[in-house]
Order: C-alpha cells, then structure tokens, then sequence
C-alpha cells in the first residue's frame, strides 16, 4: 500500500465436476499436502459457489506463499522492491504459483521507475480463467512490489498470497457465468506504474468488458481491523464510480459470514485508483496501515486501542512474524466468497 494519495496445489472446482476419485487422488500426491477438495455436485446456483470456494481456502495455504515470499526478500537484499533483483523472484514465483494451479498466464511488461535510478522493464502478471463470459469478467488485484525498506510481507504480500490461494482453490476452468480475472501489479509503491500502465494499456473495448476491479491491500496486520473501500465519500475520487457501493456492500457481508463487522472507508489512491479513473466499479479490501485503530473498533474488532494497525508498515519488520494470521483467514474467505458471488450472479449487480 502507497501513502495516500498516491506452493501447495488444491484440487480446483472444476475437476472435482469431471474428473474421478482417482485422478483427484493423483493429482494432489502431485502438489504436497492433500487437502479435502471442494465438491460441486451440479449446475451451479445462486450462492453455491461462494459457498464451496469459502470452504476450499486455507488460510495454511496462504501463509505458505508469506513464507516463500520472506525467503525471497531474505535472499535479496533484505526487499522485494522494484526494480530490483526480490521483485523480480517474486514475480517469477507467482507466475510458476500460476501455472502449477493450471492458468495460462500473460506477462505485459511496463517501464518503472526507482525513486532516483534510470527507467527499467517490468512486469505484471495476468491470469484468467478459462470458463465465464469473457464479456464480463471480474478482476481482483493486488501488488507484488514492496518498499525498500523491508519485506512487505503484510503490504503487500497478505494481497498476493490471498489472491494465488483463491486462484489455486477456484481453478482455471470453474463453473462460473463471469470470467475472473487474477493481476498481480508491480511498482505500486513508487507511484502505481505497474497497475496505471496496465490499465491504460486496455482499449475501450477491454475496458468495458471488466464488470469490476477488486483491489486486496493488506489484509493480515497485527494490529487489523476490517475495513472495505467503496461508495463511501463525496466524490469518485473517493467513493468510486457507480457501481462501487454494491462492490464494498457484497465484501462487507462476506466478511459478516466470518464473523466480523465492516467498515466501508474512503479510496486513498492505491492499484485501484487507474480503474476508478476509467469508470470502472472497483471496490477495497485493507486492514490500515499507519493510522490509529480507535477505542470502537478494538471492541468490535479486537487488537490494542490507540496503536497503528500496522507498526511495522513500510518498515523492515513488516515480515511472517508481523502477519495477523486471524485477520487473515477473515480476509481470505470473505474474498473468496466475494470473487465466487460476482462469477456466478444471474442479474447484473450494478442496475
């Protein structure tokens, strides 16, 4: 997250509808330790998706792609910045993370910037799935750079590790109306180059064929609350583009089946901003970073009343021992259910 404004497989959706017992049984020995699969036992309806997909995720899952992305920013100078050499790994992992799941991924490059070195190639990462309307599809992002003062493994690595294990878990070929759409976003942290280049390099026609962009931005805090982006505010710039609210308002219910009440906060100017800029419905996921987490909601939240949600934001202690593994597994299943409800609804969520 900028300062305002500014491997383990599952057995996927899908395969469980067409394959048998004994190819799932292969195909898990193949990907480390063996998880129930999800179970889809018909034509999809109203909710059913959400409900299996919340039940696949794992929260284990997710913190093992933490893990490996610390051994990244350990191995690399301490950052997975960008440019830079623990940028570049960390892509390199979601890309494989990826392809092991079953996607096809596309790679678009960008030129980024250092805050004071010369222009470089970079690259953002794009997968989606193979079933669902490609007319209309859904698209949640988060960034893999940090900054360079630490390992960004809450800012933003909760984001990349929550988005690869609902891809692994929903598959490359789910039974879905929409198309869901996974991007991984570089150079966030020096002024959104990665998702602002991505986004202006869609034509009008690409545009108008995304129904929403979900934007996942810390989301395992040791201090977290739960907080979603979308409707609120006086103008677009904070509140989004119409459509917005109904984004914010399906993660909020999605995070009150875990068990947590949110609040819907304004947009600060993270990945989602080029999408807002090009009338696009986006909505937020972000526990906070610098600011003050009041006497309210420690009550309903938990966690210490007067101290940041997130003393270790931007810093060199935002490492695997920083993340809030219950805030975590409330984000995750929340997104999870919000992805599956926007792939599978009937009547068009923003008329």
């Amino acid at each position: 997250m900028s300062l305002p404004p500014q491997p383990t497989r599952g057995l996927r959706l899908a395969l469980a509808l067409l394959v048998s017992l004994v190819l799932a049984a292969s195909l898990a020995a193949c990907g480390g330790p063996e998880r129930e699969p999800p179970r889809v036992d018909g034509p999809v309806t109203d909710g059913q998706l959400a409900r299996e997909l919340k039940g696949a995720v794992s929260e284990r899952g997710a913190f093992d792609h933490l893990r490996a992305l610390q051994r990244i920013a350990d191995d690399n100078g301490g950052n997975r910045a960008a440019p830079g050499p623990g940028f570049t790994k960390s892509v390199d992992y979601v890309i494989g993370s990826l392809r092991r799941s079953g996607y096809t991924v596309d790679i678009p490059t960008y030129v980024g910037h250092e805050h004071a070195g010369p222009p470089a190639t970079l690259r953002n990462v794009v997968a989606q799935t193979r079933t669902g309307d490609p007319e209309r599809v859904v698209v949640i992002g988060a960034h893999v750079d940090s900054v360079e003062a630490g390992p960004g493994i809450v800012d933003d690595g909760s984001g990349v590790a929550t988005l690869l294990e609902i891809a692994d878990r929903l598959g490359a070929s789910p039974p879905v109306r929409q198309a869901v759409r996974f991007v991984f976003f570089g150079s966030e942290e020096t002024g959104l180059e990665g998702s602002t280049a991505y986004v202006d390099g869609l034509s009008a026609e690409e545009r108008q064929k995304i129904m929403l962009y979900l934007n996942v931005d810390m989301v395992a805090s040791s201090n977290g609350g739960y907080r979603v982006q979308g409707g609120a505010g006086h103008d677009e710039s904070t509140s989004g583009p119409p459509g917005s609210a109904a984004v914010a308002r399906v993660l909020a219910e999605q995070l009150g089946t875990t068990g947590v009440t949110a609040e819907t906060v304004e947009f600060v100017g993270d990945d989602e901003w080029p999408f807002v800029e090009a009338g696009i419905p986006s909505g937020g996921a972000e526990n906070g970073d610098h600011g003050v987490k009041s006497e309210e909601q420690a009550r309903a939240w938990g966690g210490q009343a007067g101290q940041v949600f997130d003393p270790c934001f931007h810093s060199a202690c935002d490492r695997v021992d920083n993340v809030n593994r219950v805030v975590l597994d409330h984000y995750l299943h929340a997104l999870a259910g919000t992805v599956a409800y926007f792939a599978t609804v009937d009547e068009k969520p923003f008329e």
